[in-house]
């Protein structure tokens, strides 16, 4: 299905396509959401409330860097499925995604460089899966842009959709 928006100003004019994804793929996107969202919750929550004794003796990062990553983390779970489910700001599950993926480079490399390439496997998997879900739900971030447009909150030809 193609729903097309048409925004107008007195110098161009501007129509963005926002396709939906097949009933599979919607379905497989929500399952990668909901799976990364629990293992970000969990894996955040972990470092919010495990000891900063605990954490420096696992860690060479600073205690206050670990924390804010745990706090990045349970936003990013949560911006990949609140927003879908309840229709709301639904342009943040792209953004959380590309957040969440930004935090697995980094882990990535950390873990490669400290344990080898075996150790950064995983965090290089589930970075990826976060990368699938950013680039798949990108029409979500063209959908609301042109919303923005239509409404007049956004003047025209200034949001690019592509």
């Amino acid at each position: 299905m193609t729903i097309n928006i048409l925004s107008t100003s007195s110098a161009d004019h501007q129509t963005a396509a926002i396709t939906t994804p097949s009933l599979k793929t919607r379905a497989l996107l929500w399952t990668v959401q909901g799976a990364l969202a629990l293992l970000f919750v969990f894996a955040g929550v972990m470092k919010l409330v495990t000891p900063a004794a605990v954490m420096a003796q696992q860690s060479t990062l600073p205690i206050a860097f670990i924390k804010f990553i745990g706090v990045a983390e349970v936003a990013g779970a949560l911006g990949l499925v609140l927003p879908g489910l309840l229709r709301i700001r639904r342009g943040l599950p792209p953004l959380a995604a590309a957040g969440l993926v930004i935090i697995m480079v980094g882990a990535t490399s950390i873990t490669a460089a400290a344990g080898g390439i075996r150790g950064a496997a995983l965090p290089a998997v589930v970075g990826l899966l976060a990368a699938f879900v950013a680039y798949k739900r990108r029409a979500w971030l063209r959908e609301g842009a042109a919303r923005a447009v239509a409404a007049g909150a956004v003047p025209a030809g200034t949001v690019q959709a592509a």
